[in-house]
């Protein structure tokens, strides 16, 4: 079984359990937090991967780290632990928040600028790109690019809108090349 088979079940699971008991929104957060925890702690991923440490050493250290989360987010990722599924974890996390994402109208965007974006220009580009994606809104993430010279770039799942001026220049430039 695929990683992407192994996540999206375990997801699909919770994301469930989160519908029938109206905790969307908060397991959604949780897992933003889990995820952004085990992307970037090196100790923790060691800790997790190392085959000194048992299970329930590893299960110990998840429970002290995210002790205040729900039970179902803890009780899913003890059950990956148990099963040596520890690599899969942030996966998980993935699809559980697209999930949540398709259930509400949302998809995730990636603005690149020059500068950050006002409020205004949030909300104008989730408007107009919202719709091109049949979605009610976007939540964007605006990452500062001072390689842009001007203009944007939005990339929605594998789509990218190339509206900066660099993205201009080389496709001038490659018109007048051919």
């Amino acid at each position: 079984m695929s990683n992407s088979t192994v996540a999206k079940r375990y997801a699909l699971a919770l994301f469930q359990l989160a519908k029938e008991n109206q905790l969307l929104d908060q397991m959604e957060s949780e897992l933003r937090v889990v995820k952004e925890v085990v992307n970037n702690s090196d100790n923790l991923n060691a800790v997790l991967k190392s085959p000194k440490l048992s299970n329930e050493k590893k299960k110990e250290i998840l429970k002290e780290s995210f002790e205040s989360f729900s039970v179902y987010v803890l009780n899913t990722l003890m059950i990956l632990i148990d099963r040596h599924r520890e690599d899969h974890i942030s996966d998980v996390a993935d699809h559980f928040i697209q999930l949540a994402n398709d259930e509400r109208g949302i998809a995730e965007a990636i603005v690149y600028t020059i500068r950050p974006l006002t409020e205004a220009e949030r909300q104008a580009l989730s408007e107009s790109f919202a719709t091109k994606f049949g979605k009610k809104s976007l939540r964007i993430d605006n990452i500062v690019d001072s390689n842009l010279l001007g203009g944007i770039k939005l990339r929605i799942g594998n789509r990218i809108f190339d509206g900066s001026l660099r993205g201009k220049l080389e496709r001038l430039e490659r018109q007048l090349l051919s």
